[in-house]
């Protein structure tokens, strides 16, 4: 039952981190399309990992875990906030490149597989 509460708090912490990202003032942050990939929260819920990927790259996610690790403590309190925790997780950002792969394994997928048009109806 405890994994369970964990994996609900992990989603509950990954949807407010990535509301207080947009509300964030930070030039690095702003304006960037950045996507809170994954929470791990450690068992005890005192650690949580963040995973930031952004669509322009790997080096504007660094830039944006830099932001954001410089915000570490108004973020924490937020979450701690927002979400009526009795003791908010240590946060810590890591710059994720998964969405520049899966755009890259799209695009290799699309240039293969030739377009499904209105050749194939046989009605």
């Amino acid at each position: 039952m405890a994994g369970y509460r964990i994996d609900r708090v992990s989603e509950d912490i990954k949807r407010e981190i990535a509301a207080i990202i947009r509300e964030l003032k930070d030039p690095r942050v702003q304006d960037k399309m950045l996507t809170v990939v994954n929470v791990d929260v450690s068992s005890d819920a005192s650690f949580a990992k963040v995973y930031i990927s952004a669509y322009d790259g790997i080096d504007t996610a660094k830039t944006a875990v830099k932001a954001l690790s410089n915000a570490t403590g108004y973020i924490r309190r937020e979450v701690g906030q927002r979400l009526h925790l009795r003791k908010a997780p240590e946060l810590k950002f890591i710059a994720d490149d998964s969405i520049e792969k899966g755009m890259r394994i799209a695009g290799l997928i699309n240039s293969v597989v030739p377009e499904s048009g209105d050749d194939n109806d046989d009605d």
